[in-house]
Protein backbone atom coordinates (compact mmCIF):
# COMPACT_ATOMS: atom_id res chain seq x y z
CA UNK A 1 0.00 0.00 0.00
CA UNK A 2 2.05 3.07 -1.14
CA UNK A 3 2.32 6.22 0.56
CA UNK A 4 2.07 9.81 -1.38
CA UNK A 5 4.96 11.25 -2.37
CA UNK A 6 6.78 14.61 -2.58
CA UNK A 7 7.72 13.87 -6.31
CA UNK A 8 6.46 16.34 -8.82
CA UNK A 9 5.09 18.52 -6.52
CA UNK A 10 5.28 22.44 -7.92
CA UNK A 11 8.41 25.16 -6.72
CA UNK A 12 7.52 26.66 -3.83
CA UNK A 13 6.42 30.11 -4.93
CA UNK A 14 3.62 27.95 -7.00
CA UNK A 15 2.38 26.21 -3.53
CA UNK A 16 3.01 28.32 -1.44
CA UNK A 17 0.39 30.94 -3.00
CA UNK A 18 -2.04 28.37 -3.39
CA UNK A 19 -1.11 27.57 0.24
CA UNK A 20 -2.03 31.12 1.90
CA UNK A 21 -5.46 31.49 0.24
CA UNK A 22 -6.62 28.04 2.66
CA UNK A 23 -8.03 29.96 5.54
CA UNK A 24 -8.48 26.84 7.38
CA UNK A 25 -5.03 25.74 7.06
CA UNK A 26 -3.81 29.48 8.10
CA UNK A 27 -5.73 28.94 11.37
CA UNK A 28 -4.49 25.56 11.95
CA UNK A 29 -0.80 26.46 12.00
CA UNK A 30 -1.00 30.03 13.31
CA UNK A 31 -2.87 28.32 16.29
CA UNK A 32 0.08 25.34 16.73
CA UNK A 33 3.25 27.38 16.14
CA UNK A 34 2.25 30.05 18.52
CA UNK A 35 1.23 27.46 21.21
CA UNK A 36 4.79 25.83 20.86
CA UNK A 37 6.41 28.55 20.49
CA UNK A 38 5.20 30.43 23.83
CA UNK A 39 5.74 26.96 25.75
CA UNK A 40 8.86 26.95 24.90
CA UNK A 41 9.83 30.33 25.19
CA UNK A 42 8.85 29.97 28.92
CA UNK A 43 11.18 26.71 29.47
CA UNK A 44 14.19 28.32 28.06
CA UNK A 45 13.75 31.67 29.87
CA UNK A 46 13.41 29.22 33.35
CA UNK A 47 17.49 28.86 32.35
CA UNK A 48 18.78 32.58 31.96
CA UNK A 49 22.14 32.78 30.70
CA UNK A 50 22.47 29.08 31.35
CA UNK A 51 20.72 28.33 27.64
CA UNK A 52 23.56 30.41 25.95
CA UNK A 53 25.77 28.44 27.20
CA UNK A 54 24.01 25.22 26.07
CA UNK A 55 23.43 26.14 23.27
CA UNK A 56 27.33 27.13 22.33
CA UNK A 57 28.18 23.47 24.13
CA UNK A 58 25.98 22.15 21.61
CA UNK A 59 27.14 23.73 18.64
CA UNK A 60 30.47 23.09 19.69
CA UNK A 61 29.95 19.20 19.82
CA UNK A 62 27.99 19.00 16.66
CA UNK A 63 31.22 21.06 14.92
CA UNK A 64 33.54 18.63 16.53
CA UNK A 65 31.53 15.63 15.16
CA UNK A 66 31.53 16.52 11.98
CA UNK A 67 34.86 17.55 11.27
CA UNK A 68 35.90 14.56 12.62
CA UNK A 69 32.99 12.03 11.24
CA UNK A 70 34.77 9.67 9.73
CA UNK A 71 36.78 8.57 13.22
CA UNK A 72 33.08 8.27 15.45
CA UNK A 73 31.84 6.81 12.86
CA UNK A 74 33.79 3.76 12.65
CA UNK A 75 33.81 3.86 16.46
CA UNK A 76 30.33 3.35 16.07
CA UNK A 77 30.52 0.61 14.45
CA UNK A 78 32.91 -1.21 16.33
CA UNK A 79 30.33 -0.18 19.60
CA UNK A 80 27.63 -2.13 17.33
CA UNK A 81 29.35 -4.75 16.54
CA UNK A 82 30.88 -5.37 19.99
CA UNK A 83 27.41 -5.14 21.48
CA UNK A 84 25.93 -7.53 19.07
CA UNK A 85 24.09 -5.45 16.87
CA UNK A 86 25.03 -5.60 12.50
CA UNK A 87 25.72 -2.27 10.66
CA UNK A 88 25.01 -1.43 6.98
CA UNK A 89 25.62 1.41 4.87
CA UNK A 90 23.99 3.14 2.16
CA UNK A 91 25.35 5.69 0.47
CA UNK A 92 21.96 6.62 -1.55
CA UNK A 93 18.27 6.01 -1.17
CA UNK A 94 17.87 3.44 -3.43
CA UNK A 95 20.54 1.18 -1.23
CA UNK A 96 19.11 1.84 1.53
CA UNK A 97 16.17 0.82 0.61
CA UNK A 98 17.64 -2.57 -0.60
CA UNK A 99 19.15 -2.89 2.35
CA UNK A 100 16.10 -2.29 4.59
CA UNK A 101 13.52 -4.66 2.07
CA UNK A 102 16.13 -7.42 2.42
CA UNK A 103 16.77 -7.97 5.75
CA UNK A 104 12.35 -7.46 6.49
CA UNK A 105 12.11 -10.17 3.87
CA UNK A 106 14.60 -12.57 5.94
CA UNK A 107 12.88 -12.52 8.70
CA UNK A 108 10.00 -13.48 6.57
CA UNK A 109 7.26 -10.96 7.64
CA UNK A 110 5.10 -9.13 5.40
CA UNK A 111 4.20 -6.01 7.71
CA UNK A 112 6.61 -3.85 10.25
CA UNK A 113 5.68 -1.14 12.80
CA UNK A 114 7.35 1.99 12.47
CA UNK A 115 8.69 4.41 15.24
CA UNK A 116 8.28 8.04 13.69
CA UNK A 117 11.82 8.22 11.39
CA UNK A 118 12.69 11.52 8.86
CA UNK A 119 15.33 9.59 7.37
CA UNK A 120 12.60 6.45 6.20
CA UNK A 121 10.51 9.35 5.01
CA UNK A 122 13.43 11.12 3.06
CA UNK A 123 14.38 7.64 1.34
CA UNK A 124 10.72 6.61 0.80
CA UNK A 125 10.99 3.66 2.55
CA UNK A 126 7.28 3.18 2.76
CA UNK A 127 7.02 3.25 -1.21
CA UNK A 128 10.00 0.97 -1.48
CA UNK A 129 8.75 -1.60 0.95
CA UNK A 130 4.69 -1.68 -0.27
CA UNK A 131 6.50 -2.35 -4.15
CA UNK A 132 7.95 -5.67 -2.33
CA UNK A 133 4.60 -6.55 -0.96
CA UNK A 134 5.68 -5.40 2.87
CA UNK A 135 3.33 -3.32 4.87
CA UNK A 136 4.64 -0.42 6.73
CA UNK A 137 2.50 0.86 10.07
CA UNK A 138 3.30 3.84 11.15
CA UNK A 139 2.45 4.21 15.04
CA UNK A 140 3.18 7.74 15.99
CA UNK A 141 0.08 9.40 16.37
CA UNK A 142 0.50 12.23 13.73
CA UNK A 143 2.07 9.83 11.32
CA UNK A 144 -0.91 7.25 11.98
CA UNK A 145 -3.05 10.14 10.76
CA UNK A 146 -1.12 11.19 8.12
CA UNK A 147 -1.01 7.25 6.80
CA UNK A 148 -4.54 6.91 7.18
CA UNK A 149 -5.27 9.92 4.94
CA UNK A 150 -2.90 8.92 2.41
CA UNK A 151 -1.67 12.67 3.28
CA UNK A 152 1.96 14.00 3.19
CA UNK A 153 3.87 15.64 6.85
CA UNK A 154 3.73 19.06 7.36
CA UNK A 155 6.03 19.77 10.10
CA UNK A 156 9.01 17.72 12.21
CA UNK A 157 7.37 17.60 15.05
CA UNK A 158 4.16 17.92 14.42
CA UNK A 159 3.53 15.79 10.71
CA UNK A 160 -0.42 16.58 10.70
CA UNK A 161 0.02 20.04 12.14
CA UNK A 162 -2.57 21.12 8.92
CA UNK A 163 -5.28 19.15 9.99
CA UNK A 164 -7.81 19.86 12.69
CA UNK A 165 -9.54 17.63 14.96
CA UNK A 166 -12.66 17.38 12.59
CA UNK A 167 -10.36 16.36 9.76
CA UNK A 168 -8.74 13.79 11.93
CA UNK A 169 -11.86 12.24 13.38
CA UNK A 170 -13.03 11.71 9.69
CA UNK A 171 -9.94 9.99 8.47
CA UNK A 172 -10.34 7.80 11.47
CA UNK A 173 -14.06 6.71 11.09
CA UNK A 174 -13.52 6.70 6.93
CA UNK A 175 -9.76 4.76 7.27
CA UNK A 176 -9.09 2.88 10.33
CA UNK A 177 -10.50 0.07 8.98
CA UNK A 178 -8.86 -0.40 6.29
CA UNK A 179 -5.44 -0.93 7.97
CA UNK A 180 -7.09 -2.79 11.00
CA UNK A 181 -8.94 -2.06 14.12
CA UNK A 182 -11.86 0.50 13.13
CA UNK A 183 -12.28 3.71 15.08
CA UNK A 184 -15.51 3.47 17.57
CA UNK A 185 -18.56 4.59 16.12
CA UNK A 186 -19.70 7.60 18.32
CA UNK A 187 -15.83 8.58 17.86
CA UNK A 188 -16.35 12.31 18.80
CA UNK A 189 -13.17 14.95 17.74
CA UNK A 190 -12.51 14.93 21.72
CA UNK A 191 -8.84 14.94 21.71
CA UNK A 192 -8.98 12.39 24.17
CA UNK A 193 -11.45 10.53 22.34
CA UNK A 194 -9.15 10.51 19.23
CA UNK A 195 -6.36 9.52 21.06
CA UNK A 196 -7.61 6.25 22.46
CA UNK A 197 -8.90 5.25 19.11
CA UNK A 198 -5.27 5.32 17.98
CA UNK A 199 -4.49 3.79 21.32
CA UNK A 200 -6.77 0.93 20.85
CA UNK A 201 -6.18 0.64 16.93
CA UNK A 202 -2.23 0.38 17.59
CA UNK A 203 -2.38 -1.59 20.80
CA UNK A 204 -3.39 -5.22 18.46
CA UNK A 205 -0.75 -4.30 15.75
CA UNK A 206 2.33 -4.42 18.53
CA UNK A 207 1.20 -7.11 19.78
CA UNK A 208 1.51 -9.39 16.96
CA UNK A 209 4.18 -7.72 14.82
CA UNK A 210 7.33 -8.79 15.14
CA UNK A 211 9.83 -6.44 13.04
CA UNK A 212 10.39 -2.85 13.95
CA UNK A 213 11.78 -0.06 11.70
CA UNK A 214 12.96 3.26 13.48
CA UNK A 215 15.10 5.93 13.23
CA UNK A 216 17.49 7.68 16.28
CA UNK A 217 17.89 11.43 17.52
CA UNK A 218 21.37 10.70 18.42
CA UNK A 219 23.84 7.28 17.90
CA UNK A 220 26.60 7.44 20.79
CA UNK A 221 29.71 6.69 19.23
CA UNK A 222 31.71 5.28 22.29
CA UNK A 223 28.71 2.84 23.63
CA UNK A 224 26.74 2.11 20.17
CA UNK A 225 23.91 3.31 22.12
CA UNK A 226 21.06 5.01 19.70
CA UNK A 227 18.70 7.46 21.22
CA UNK A 228 14.83 8.03 20.83
CA UNK A 229 12.74 10.99 22.20
CA UNK A 230 8.95 10.96 21.71
CA UNK A 231 5.81 11.97 23.64
CA UNK A 232 3.62 9.27 23.77
CA UNK A 233 5.06 5.81 24.20
CA UNK A 234 4.21 3.97 21.04
CA UNK A 235 7.68 4.41 20.00
CA UNK A 236 9.36 2.86 23.25
CA UNK A 237 6.37 -0.51 22.14
CA UNK A 238 8.03 -0.56 18.69
CA UNK A 239 11.40 -0.40 19.83
CA UNK A 240 10.90 -3.42 23.11
CA UNK A 241 8.41 -5.83 21.24
CA UNK A 242 9.07 -7.13 18.13
CA UNK A 243 11.25 -9.67 17.99
CA UNK A 244 14.02 -7.62 14.68
CA UNK A 245 14.73 -3.86 14.96
CA UNK A 246 16.06 -2.15 11.90
CA UNK A 247 16.99 1.47 12.37
CA UNK A 248 17.93 3.56 9.35
CA UNK A 249 20.17 6.73 10.53
CA UNK A 250 21.58 9.69 8.76
CA UNK A 251 25.29 9.69 9.28
CA UNK A 252 25.00 13.07 11.30
CA UNK A 253 23.04 12.32 14.17
CA UNK A 254 26.70 10.98 15.78
CA UNK A 255 27.62 12.29 19.13
CA UNK A 256 30.82 10.99 20.50
CA UNK A 257 29.75 10.29 24.37
CA UNK A 258 27.38 10.21 26.64
CA UNK A 259 28.54 13.10 28.03
CA UNK A 260 27.94 14.99 24.78
CA UNK A 261 24.42 13.73 24.96
CA UNK A 262 23.30 15.03 28.62
CA UNK A 263 23.67 18.65 26.56
CA UNK A 264 21.57 17.13 23.70
CA UNK A 265 19.07 16.19 26.47
CA UNK A 266 18.40 19.11 27.60
CA UNK A 267 18.37 21.29 24.44
CA UNK A 268 15.88 19.45 22.71
CA UNK A 269 13.00 18.67 24.81
CA UNK A 270 12.58 22.66 25.12
CA UNK A 271 13.31 23.79 21.47
CA UNK A 272 10.98 21.11 20.37
CA UNK A 273 8.08 20.42 22.57
CA UNK A 274 8.36 23.12 24.84
CA UNK A 275 9.03 20.59 27.98
CA UNK A 276 11.98 20.58 30.42
CA UNK A 277 12.08 16.59 30.17
CA UNK A 278 10.28 14.90 27.38
CA UNK A 279 8.36 12.07 28.48
CA UNK A 280 9.63 8.64 26.85
CA UNK A 281 13.15 8.59 26.08
CA UNK A 282 14.42 5.13 24.63
CA UNK A 283 17.97 3.95 24.28
CA UNK A 284 19.14 0.50 23.32
CA UNK A 285 22.79 -1.01 22.62
CA UNK A 286 22.97 -4.03 20.45
CA UNK A 287 21.00 -6.93 21.49
CA UNK A 288 20.70 -8.56 25.43
CA UNK A 289 19.91 -12.07 25.87
CA UNK A 290 15.86 -12.52 26.73
CA UNK A 291 15.46 -8.69 26.22
CA UNK A 292 13.79 -7.16 23.52
CA UNK A 293 14.68 -7.70 19.72
CA UNK A 294 17.25 -10.17 19.44
CA UNK A 295 18.01 -8.97 16.19
CA UNK A 296 19.42 -5.38 15.47
CA UNK A 297 20.67 -3.89 12.14
CA UNK A 298 21.57 -0.39 11.94
CA UNK A 299 21.62 1.29 8.71
CA UNK A 300 23.88 4.38 8.64
CA UNK A 301 22.33 6.61 5.64
CA UNK A 302 24.69 9.05 3.69
CA UNK A 303 22.23 10.28 1.43
CA UNK A 304 23.92 13.55 -0.19
CA UNK A 305 25.28 14.19 3.35
CA UNK A 306 29.22 13.82 2.89
CA UNK A 307 28.40 16.12 -0.25
CA UNK A 308 27.18 18.98 1.96
CA UNK A 309 29.76 18.19 4.62
CA UNK A 310 32.30 19.35 1.44
CA UNK A 311 30.54 22.90 1.81
CA UNK A 312 32.42 24.90 4.47
CA UNK A 313 29.16 27.19 4.58
CA UNK A 314 26.17 24.88 3.99
CA UNK A 315 27.58 21.97 6.44
CA UNK A 316 26.21 23.98 9.53
CA UNK A 317 23.15 22.39 8.90
CA UNK A 318 24.10 19.38 9.54
CA UNK A 319 24.33 19.91 13.08
CA UNK A 320 20.42 20.46 12.98
CA UNK A 321 19.06 18.01 15.99
CA UNK A 322 15.39 17.87 14.36
CA UNK A 323 13.27 20.27 16.91
CA UNK A 324 11.26 22.38 15.01
CA UNK A 325 11.83 25.41 16.85
CA UNK A 326 13.00 27.31 13.25
CA UNK A 327 9.55 26.38 11.75
CA UNK A 328 7.54 27.37 14.76
CA UNK A 329 8.76 31.30 14.67
CA UNK A 330 9.00 31.65 10.86
CA UNK A 331 6.36 34.07 9.27
CA UNK A 332 7.15 32.27 5.93
CA UNK A 333 6.15 28.71 7.77
CA UNK A 334 3.62 30.03 9.48
CA UNK A 335 1.28 31.42 6.60
CA UNK A 336 2.49 28.33 3.74
CA UNK A 337 2.41 25.09 5.75
CA UNK A 338 4.95 22.82 5.21
CA UNK A 339 3.73 20.95 2.13
CA UNK A 340 5.12 24.29 0.26
CA UNK A 341 8.50 23.40 0.74
CA UNK A 342 8.08 20.15 -1.66
CA UNK A 343 9.73 18.60 0.86
CA UNK A 344 9.75 16.06 4.38
CA UNK A 345 11.65 18.86 5.56
CA UNK A 346 9.98 21.91 5.59
CA UNK A 347 10.45 25.30 7.31
CA UNK A 348 13.89 27.24 7.00
CA UNK A 349 15.77 24.13 8.02
CA UNK A 350 14.57 22.51 5.32
CA UNK A 351 14.92 25.10 2.74
CA UNK A 352 18.67 24.89 3.16
CA UNK A 353 18.80 20.89 3.79
CA UNK A 354 16.72 19.89 1.50
CA UNK A 355 18.79 21.87 -1.83
CA UNK A 356 21.83 20.56 -0.48
CA UNK A 357 21.09 16.58 0.18
CA UNK A 358 19.30 16.86 -3.48
CA UNK A 359 22.41 18.70 -5.17
CA UNK A 360 20.46 21.80 -6.08
CA UNK A 361 18.97 19.05 -9.04
CA UNK A 362 15.20 20.95 -9.40
CA UNK A 363 13.55 23.41 -9.70
CA UNK A 364 12.04 22.63 -6.88
CA UNK A 365 15.37 22.75 -4.92
CA UNK A 366 16.31 26.28 -6.54
CA UNK A 367 13.31 27.73 -5.27
CA UNK A 368 13.59 26.15 -1.45
CA UNK A 369 16.96 29.30 -0.14
CA UNK A 370 14.17 32.17 -1.24
CA UNK A 371 11.52 30.76 0.97
CA UNK A 372 12.75 33.03 3.52
CA UNK A 373 12.25 37.02 4.04
CA UNK A 374 16.00 36.54 6.11
CA UNK A 375 14.54 38.25 9.37
CA UNK A 376 16.94 35.87 10.88
CA UNK A 377 14.24 34.82 13.62
CA UNK A 378 15.00 30.76 12.76
CA UNK A 379 18.75 31.83 14.29
CA UNK A 380 18.16 33.00 17.18
CA UNK A 381 15.90 30.07 18.55
CA UNK A 382 18.15 27.42 16.70
CA UNK A 383 19.27 24.82 20.01
CA UNK A 384 22.74 24.33 18.02
CA UNK A 385 22.85 28.35 16.71
CA UNK A 386 22.89 27.22 12.86
CA UNK A 387 23.07 30.32 11.15
CA UNK A 388 20.41 29.73 8.31
CA UNK A 389 20.36 33.29 6.97
CA UNK A 390 23.55 33.03 5.84
CA UNK A 391 23.38 29.48 4.09
CA UNK A 392 20.28 31.25 2.70
CA UNK A 393 22.34 33.42 1.21
CA UNK A 394 25.27 30.83 0.51
CA UNK A 395 22.60 29.05 -1.58
CA UNK A 396 21.29 31.86 -3.38
CA UNK A 397 24.64 32.33 -4.87
CA UNK A 398 25.39 29.20 -5.60
CA UNK A 399 21.65 29.41 -7.23
CA UNK A 400 22.54 32.54 -9.38
CA UNK A 401 25.79 31.29 -10.20
CA UNK A 402 24.13 27.72 -11.69
CA UNK A 403 21.26 30.02 -13.23
CA UNK A 404 23.85 31.82 -15.36
CA UNK A 405 20.94 34.59 -16.27
CA UNK A 406 22.92 36.62 -19.05
CA UNK A 407 20.80 39.55 -18.17
CA UNK A 408 21.54 39.61 -14.10
CA UNK A 409 25.18 39.03 -14.79
CA UNK A 410 25.24 41.78 -17.36
CA UNK A 411 23.66 44.31 -14.44
CA UNK A 412 25.45 43.16 -11.61
CA UNK A 413 28.67 43.59 -14.13
CA UNK A 414 27.55 46.84 -14.96
CA UNK A 415 26.68 47.66 -11.12
CA UNK A 416 30.44 47.14 -10.32
CA UNK A 417 31.71 49.35 -13.27
CA UNK A 418 30.07 52.27 -11.84
CA UNK A 419 30.36 51.93 -8.08
CA UNK A 420 33.92 51.22 -8.04
CA UNK A 421 34.77 54.77 -10.28
CA UNK A 422 34.05 57.63 -8.88
CA UNK A 423 34.13 59.12 -11.84
CA UNK A 424 31.86 56.97 -13.32
CA UNK A 425 29.37 57.05 -10.55
CA UNK A 426 29.25 60.74 -10.74
CA UNK A 427 28.38 60.63 -14.46
CA UNK A 428 25.61 58.43 -13.68
CA UNK A 429 24.40 60.26 -10.91
CA UNK A 430 23.63 63.99 -13.09
CA UNK A 431 22.27 61.49 -16.00
CA UNK A 432 19.68 60.10 -13.47
CA UNK A 433 18.94 63.59 -11.97
CA UNK A 434 18.32 65.10 -15.33
CA UNK A 435 16.11 62.11 -16.83
CA UNK A 436 14.21 61.74 -13.48
CA UNK A 437 11.02 62.41 -14.57
CA UNK A 438 11.19 60.00 -17.36
CA UNK A 439 12.10 56.37 -15.04
CA UNK A 440 9.66 54.40 -15.58
CA UNK A 441 7.96 53.06 -12.23
CA UNK A 442 8.05 49.06 -13.68
CA UNK A 443 11.18 48.21 -14.73
CA UNK A 444 11.75 46.10 -17.84
CA UNK A 445 13.43 42.53 -17.86
CA UNK A 446 15.16 40.91 -14.77
CA UNK A 447 14.61 44.36 -13.19
CA UNK A 448 10.90 44.02 -13.47
CA UNK A 449 10.93 40.86 -11.03
CA UNK A 450 11.98 43.99 -8.45
CA UNK A 451 9.41 46.20 -9.53
CA UNK A 452 6.60 43.81 -9.29
CA UNK A 453 6.60 43.93 -5.43
CA UNK A 454 8.53 47.78 -4.92
CA UNK A 455 8.01 51.42 -5.95
CA UNK A 456 10.89 52.49 -8.07
CA UNK A 457 11.90 55.30 -5.39
CA UNK A 458 12.10 58.82 -6.99
CA UNK A 459 15.34 60.24 -8.16
CA UNK A 460 16.38 63.40 -6.67
CA UNK A 461 17.50 65.99 -8.67
CA UNK A 462 21.04 66.21 -7.08
CA UNK A 463 23.12 63.63 -5.64
CA UNK A 464 24.22 63.85 -2.24
CA UNK A 465 27.65 64.54 -3.61
CA UNK A 466 26.55 66.93 -5.67
CA UNK A 467 25.03 68.73 -2.98
CA UNK A 468 27.82 68.42 -0.60
CA UNK A 469 30.24 70.33 -3.15
CA UNK A 470 27.48 72.89 -3.67
CA UNK A 471 26.95 73.39 0.24
CA UNK A 472 30.96 73.80 0.40
CA UNK A 473 31.30 75.86 -2.50
CA UNK A 474 28.74 78.36 -1.04
CA UNK A 475 30.37 77.91 2.54
CA UNK A 476 33.58 78.85 1.04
Amino acid sequence: MSSATFLGMPPFPEAAAKAVNDAQLRHNLRRATHTIRDKRTSVVDELHEDWGRLRAEGAAVKEHTLRHLDHYLEQLEESVHRAGGQVHWASDAAEANEIVTRLVRATGETDVVKVKSMATQEIELNNALADAGITAYETDLAELIVQLGDDLPSHILVPAIHLGRAQIREIFLEQMAEWGVPAPRGLTDDPRALAEAARVHLRERFLRTRTAISGANFAVADSGTLVVLESEGNGRMCLTLPQTLISVVGIEKIVPSWSDLEVFMQLLPRSSTGERMNPYTSTWTGVTPGDGPQEFHLVLLDNGRTDVLADTVGRQALRCIRCSACLNTCPVYERTGGHAYGSVYPGPIGAILTPQLRGMSSEVDEALPYASSLCGACYEVCPVAIDIPEVLVHLREEVADRSGHPGERALMAGAEAVLSSPGALGAVQRAAGLGRRAVPRHLPGTAGEWTDTRDVPDVPAESFRQWWNKRGKERG
